[in-house]
């Protein structure tokens, strides 16, 4: 089932299915902002990703010496969440561990997402309780896709991405054989008053990767004015990505946690970024993307 939250300005839509983001219509403007999930380029729109963000190397991890086989993102985004609550500005879904999860992520939880809507600002609230016996490990990342062009005749060359005032910033790129970080050839993104032109070839080799540097990030349009922005503050990790040099979206993705680095073959608890809850702690944190 699809749940709806809506103002003056803004209806957004959040489907049951994956507590996914499906829709940020823009009333003002008569344009809809998220990705409408054309199979052709990638048929999701804002997925969430938990217990793993990206990649384990070798599509495995190892916890308490055990191993798990794990695929890219987690299960969470292809799991029904319960709606436990619904208000006309904000929605509330939910999942729990299961004998089928335990099977891949050993340990007993509760996730908890809130879609908030006041303004022209959207909320995502992540919850995360640990009721297992002892420490818990995992990532947890947001993945919205936002339709770029979004005016007639504009291509997404036209538009550029913006940061917060930086001068450049770095970047790792993935190992196309295992989808896991190359953290030791890092590249140089160069920016002109803090922003910078999507490049067609900017994707060539996947996902950006960005570690430690962006707590705010957006899109402006051909004329410079501002289409949207994303607020993440205290998230050590972003990622930007789109499918193709001709998809028609860009991913603006805030991770707390990301892929393994390529190579890495020690403990989950071991690896860089990763959450850590003790027994009965819980783990919360948000951001935001707003409409202009």
């Amino acid at each position: 089932m699809k749940r709806i939250i809506e103002n003056d300005f803004l209806k957004v839509t959040i489907d049951d299915h994956g507590a996914e983001l499906v829709s940020i219509y823009d009333k003002e403007k008569d344009r809809e902002v998220i990705w409408q999930g054309d199979p052709k380029f990638w048929g999701r729109h804002a997925p969430v990703l938990f217990p793993n963000v990206g990649k384990h190397y070798n599509n495995h991890y190892r916890i308490h010496g055990q191993e798990y086989a794990s695929k890219q993102h987690g299960f969470a985004r292809d799991t029904d969440f319960t709606c436990i609550d619904s208000t006309p500005d904000s929605v509330t879904h939910q999942i729990r561990s299961t004998e089928d999860t335990r099977k891949v992520y050993p340990f007993d939880f509760v996730l908890r997402i809130r879609h908030i809507l006041k303004g022209h600002t959207l909320t995502v609230s992540w919850k995360v309780a640990n009721n297992s016996e002892g420490d818990m490990y995992f990532a947890i990342g947001g993945h919205p896709a936002f339709n770029v062009p979004v005016l007639p005749d504009t291509k997404r060359s036209d538009y550029r991405l913006t940061f917060d005032g930086q001068d450049s910033l770095t970047y790792l790129l993935l190992d196309p054989e295992t989808g896991t970080a190359k953290a030791d050839e890092e590249a140089t993104l160069k920016l002109e008053n803090g922003t910078c032109q999507i490049d067609d070839h900017m994707f060539d080799h996947d996902a950006l990767v960005f570690d430690n540097q962006i707590t705010k990030a957006g899109i402006a349009l051909p004329d410079g004015t501002p289409y949207l922005e994303m607020r993440c503050l205290g998230f050590p990790n972003f990622g930007i990505w789109s499918a193709s040099q001709d998809a028609p979206f860009v991913c603006l993705e805030p991770w707390m946690g990301r892929c393994d680095d390529c190579g890495f073959t020690g403990d989950l608890s071991e690896k860089p970024f990763i959450n850590h809850l003790k027994m009965d702690e819980m783990f919360e944190t948000a951001y935001t993307i707003e409409v202009f």
